[in-house]
């Protein structure tokens, strides 16, 4: 290693061709290797958790524009939407080969406009008028508005200019986890502490609220298909779930942070809480949706209810989202938020590493 940094400066002056080398080696594989690391963060989290997202986010895409729909058609504040497991799958298998078309936006090089505006939206669009086909193609097919695409072109460059690259930012580390104090001491809390800043808030939220529709989609389902026999397993839920479900998780995660790491509770004694929170915080949200017609539940009919906004019936469900959720929250404190200024920093820093070694 010594003799390779010191071999470098002799190079530099005594073989001006040799100089040239090295000043024209790191410009030609700069942009490459700027184009190939964008493409190998995207495997940054492993493949089980993007197909997870990727359906998570499709759900959510789902129930928004089937809400919207609603609220433009029949103006009602409880803002319904649809999905269906179905659909979820799908959604999980179009994102996950929509990713491996974005990683070769490199063959477009100096070309960025014919992939952004043309070639992914183009992809993008077939694949959901694919989907949006998949229930009717033993009938007819669908025929798809100027008005759908429009959103889906809409959608489209969100995903290529800000999905693709928000999830590129994202690293898993298995490692990452943190153990329960064993003591007080102020090292042992700051360790405790250090996952958090890991995630932003904000995302921990998004994450939680687009947890929640997915959550109610199954569980309504699942609930027509037993109830029902519809077999097409369409689920529904509301866009004040999304607000409900992100904020009462948040709020969960943090005891479930300070109650096992800090004063290491063992599930047993956090569940009592976690329940009893859950059901002030679903009755909170009942009581004042109520006041303006936007409550899209009501469980009268049930046993057990109290003003018809919450039941005991429920309980053997929260009990076990609740054990979920310490288990999701395990999984957030593993992934880390890169800034975009960071891998900027760090190629510069391989760059001027990698060149002494060219000398030899």
């Amino acid at each position: 290693m010594a003799s390779r940094w010191q071999e470098g400066p002799r190079g530099r002056s005594e073989d001006p061709a040799g100089g040239l080398k090295t000043t024209r080696v790191p410009r030609q594989q700069e942009p490459s290797g700027e184009t190939e690391d964008a493409a190998e963060s995207l495997r940054e989290l492993p493949r089980w958790m993007r197909l997870y997202f990727y359906g998570m986010h499709g759900v959510t895409l789902d129930v928004l524009l089937s809400s919207l729909q609603g609220v433009l058609n029949y103006r009602d504040p409880k803002l319904v939407g649809f999905s269906s497991p179905y659909l979820c799958i799908m959604h999980s298998l179009t994102h996950f080969a929509l990713e491996k078309i974005y990683s070769q936006k490199r063959c477009f090089r100096g070309r960025p406009v014919v992939f952004h505006l043309i070639f992914y939206p183009s992809v993008y669009i077939g694949l959901q008028i694919l989907i949006g086909n998949i229930n009717t193609l033993t009938e007819q097919v669908r025929v798809v508005s100027g008005t759908q695409l429009a959103v889906h072109y809409i959608l489209a460059l969100y995903f290529a200019q800000v999905f693709h690259r928000g999830l590129s930012r994202l690293q898993y580390h298995p490692s990452c986890h943190p153990d329960p104090p064993s003591a007080p001491a102020p090292e042992d809390r700051g360790r405790v502490r250090g996952p958090l800043r890991g995630l932003p808030g904000f995302l921990r939220f998004l994450f939680f609220g687009m947890h929640g529709f997915l959550d109610e989609v199954i569980f309504t389902s699942v609930f027509n298909l037993v109830e029902k026999s519809d077999r097409t397993m369409s689920g529904h839920t509301s866009l004040w779930s999304f607000l409900m479900y992100g904020s009462c998780s948040f709020v969960v995660e943090k005891l479930y942070l300070h109650l096992h790491f800090s004063r290491g509770w063992g599930t047993c004694r956090r569940l009592p809480i976690y329940i009893c929170f859950i059901y002030a915080w679903e009755f909170s949200w009942g009581l004042v949706l109520r006041q303006f017609d936007a409550c899209s539940w009501d469980y009268s009919h049930y046993p057990h209810n109290f003003m018809g906004l919450i039941t005991l019936l429920y309980l053997p469900g929260w009990v076990c989202l609740s054990l979920y959720q310490d288990m999701l929250s395990n999984v957030l404190l593993r992934i880390k938020h890169v800034p975009a200024d960071i891998p900027g920093s760090s190629n510069k820093d391989k760059n001027t590493t990698e060149d002494p070694v060219l000398f030899t």
